[in-house]
């Protein structure tokens, strides 16, 4: 795990520097004799020098954190340094830890005060100064990125006290289908009225048709008598 974290750290080095991980910790190196030798007042002797009363106030022990539980991103803003008596603060992933501890690199005048104040995880990750990049905005970051957030967090999660988070702007409730009162709409809604019988249409009686009475069939009888007429008037007129 160990080589795997300075091996990221040794690409990260060159990625964003471009300069050779040893020619940047040789940079690094230099910076911290010179900030050392202008504490020290430039003397080269062994003579103790006098410290000033404001280097013994900041060597005073610290007083406890203190909890602040949720607060805005503008109130975040008053605990950057500039005021003595608050706390030095500062957000990771809207996570709030008190930095008072390390004020010379987050307090006024330190390489990292611009982060104090702030949610400064989108300029972690991508180990920006810009002032675009001070907020906790995480859209559009690698997965190179989000990782090298993730070592800051764990950094400040084991050396630095949890005093609270960055309350989120609330959002205007959304209006509710069953909330809402139905507004009359221009359209009159019909009025409800009891289910009205349908028209029956009465159906009048037809008329009784007299059945026709069939014509009588001639019996066998009359049948043979007919006959009988016929043949008798045939032999009269013959």
């Amino acid at each position: 795990m160990a080589v795997q974290l300075l091996e990221t750290l040794q690409e990260a080095i060159t990625a964003y520097t471009g300069l050779s991980p040893a020619t940047f910790i040789t940079l690094v190196a230099l910076a911290f004799a010179g900030y050392y030798y202008a504490i020290s007042g430039g003397s080269s002797d062994n003579h103790p020098q006098p410290r000033s009363r404001s280097y013994e106030e900041d060597m005073q022990p610290l007083p406890p954190p203190v909890q602040l539980g949720e607060i805005s991103e503008e109130e975040l803003k008053a605990y950057d340094g500039n005021d003595s008596k608050k706390p030095l603060l500062m957000a990771i992933k809207g996570q709030i830890y008190d930095v008072s501890q390390s004020r010379m690199f987050y307090g006024p005048g330190g390489p990292y005060a611009l982060f104090a104040g702030k949610d400064a995880s989108r300029a972690l990750a991508k180990m920006s100064f810009e002032e675009k990049d001070l907020n906790g905005d995480l859209t559009g970051l690698g997965v190179f990125e989000l990782e090298a957030l993730q070592d800051w967090e764990y950094k400040f999660m084991s050396k630095y006290v949890k005093v609270g988070s960055i309350k989120k702007p609330e959002r205007a409730p959304e209006p509710s289908t069953n909330d809402q009162t139905a507004e009359p709409s221009a359209a009159e809604p019909a009025e409800p009225s009891a289910a009205e019988p349908a028209e029956s249409t009465v159906v009048e009686p037809a008329e009784p048709t007299a059945a026709k009475p069939a014509d009588p069939v001639p019996s066998d009888s009359a049948v043979g008598e007919t006959k009988e007429e016929t043949t008798s008037e045939t032999n009269k007129h013959g």
